[in-house]
């Protein structure tokens, strides 16, 4: 019998191929990770300062009001009518004194703050306990401008339950002392896919904060709030 011819070494492009994707693998493994990671960062930032019971809210003499639209595909906005009703539920209690409602007004056609201000002036709250945002396009915005252009340093943020670890990360990257106050949330049924986008928009956050140091779009002059300095209770 002959002797066994040795096997050839694989082909060097096959091993060339093979540490590629070796290290593609690797690479998408650590940014995932690193994802992750950021991801739960967020997630976990103030959670101790996250109220949904109403009469539990520290009382703050501002709190800001982040925006969405009223309707959505020809209805009612779920996300819209939750956080109106939580500002609702805390101007009732004693628990805000002043609202400022930051949204998009990008465009004529589109205006978030003026349809929050209705909203909010239909659930008797009074037109001058309301002050408007017209630059809050996103909420980095809403939080730098809070700070540079109305002078606040001690808030209530509302919106819903899972926009409030991103909302108070990027408050207190800001120099805001906040609270979070969540309506009622929306069924998961509904949000799912909102809810979803959600984690790629606090991996976002944290890039916009801690790499990119993004500015908002805008600041503008100061715009006085009405009400008395915030209290340090």
């Amino acid at each position: 019998m002959p002797p066994e011819t040795p096997s050839a070494p694989p082909p060097v492009r096959r091993r060339r191929g093979q540490w590629v994707l070796g290290a593609l693998l690797a690479v998408l493994s650590a940014g995932l990770g690193c994802a992750y990671a950021i991801h739960q960062t967020v997630r976990a930032t103030g959670r101790e300062r996250i109220y949904f019971d109403p009469d539990l809210v520290p009382p703050r003499d501002v709190a800001i009001v982040l925006g969405t639209s009223p309707t959505t595909q020809g209805r009612s906005n779920l996300f819209f009518e939750s956080r109106m009703n939580a500002c609702a539920d805390l101007w009732n209690r004693g628990k805000v004194r002043h609202f400022i409602v930051s949204g998009d007004n990008g465009r004529k056609t589109y205006d978030e703050p003026t349809a929050m201000r209705d909203a909010l002036i239909s659930r008797a709250v009074p037109a001058s306990a309301i002050t408007l945002d017209y630059a809050g396009f996103r909420t980095l915005d809403t939080m730098a401008r809070a700070v540079a252009v109305f002078g606040q340093r001690k808030v209530t943020v509302i919106t819903d339950d899972f926009h409030l670890p991103r909302s108070l990360f990027l408050a207190e990257a800001h120099g805001l002392d906040a609270i979070g106050f969540g309506g009622r949330p929306v069924l998961v049924k509904y949000s799912k896919k909102t809810r979803t986008r959600e984690v790629a928009s606090r991996i976002a956050a944290w890039i916009d904060v801690n790499v990119l140091h993004t500015k908002p779009r805008f600041f503008g002059p100061p715009v006085v709030v009405p009400v008395a300095a915030v209290s340090d209770k």
